[in-house]
């Protein structure tokens, strides 16, 4: 595998979120065409914490399923060598299997791995499982496309 880390400014070269929706800290390491693994440290300041819930914050699940597909985003750029142009965006095809396991609290880093299980006529399926401290906490499998944010018609 190939041990190729990005720091947060690369991977902004790659995802198109920002502040507070970038959900992706640091890749670990990718393999082409293949698997890729990163982090999320989820620090007692985001902004979600305020309200889910403020006296138990725990992080949605639905940012969660957020940090997988922006993570499932960075391997598909990767794997086609290319970074995306400013209308390229990546929109959810579909969600299934999806199942949380285990809370995820402030100080917790969420460890993401997502393996590309198929590519056909731009839809992209991917496994993906996210752990804390070596316990899953969401895994899902994913489907994504790439599309130019200028066609409003192929917005997903």
């Amino acid at each position: 595998m190939m041990t190729n880390i990005l720091d947060i400014n690369q991977i902004k070269e790659y995802l198109p979120h920002r502040y507070p929706m970038l959900l992706v800290d640091r890749v670990l390491s990718w393999e082409s065409g293949k698997t890729i693994t990163a982090i999320k440290n989820v620090s007692a300041n985001e902004e979600f914490f305020n309200g889910h819930f403020p006296h138990k914050p725990v992080m949605p699940g639905v940012l969660m399923i957020e940090a997988l597909a922006q993570t499932a985003a960075l391997l598909s750029f990767l794997t086609e060598g290319r970074k995306p142009d400013a209308n390229t965006v990546v929109y959810f095809a579909g969600i299934d299997k999806a199942r949380f396991k285990r809370p995820v609290e402030p100080g917790d880093q969420l460890v993401m791995q997502v393996t590309i299980t198929r590519r056909a006529r731009g839809i992209w399926k991917y496994t993906a499982i996210a752990t804390v401290d070596g316990k899953v906490a969401v895994e899902a499998d994913l489907m994504c496309t790439m599309r130019s944010a200028t066609d409003a018609s192929q917005a997903g």
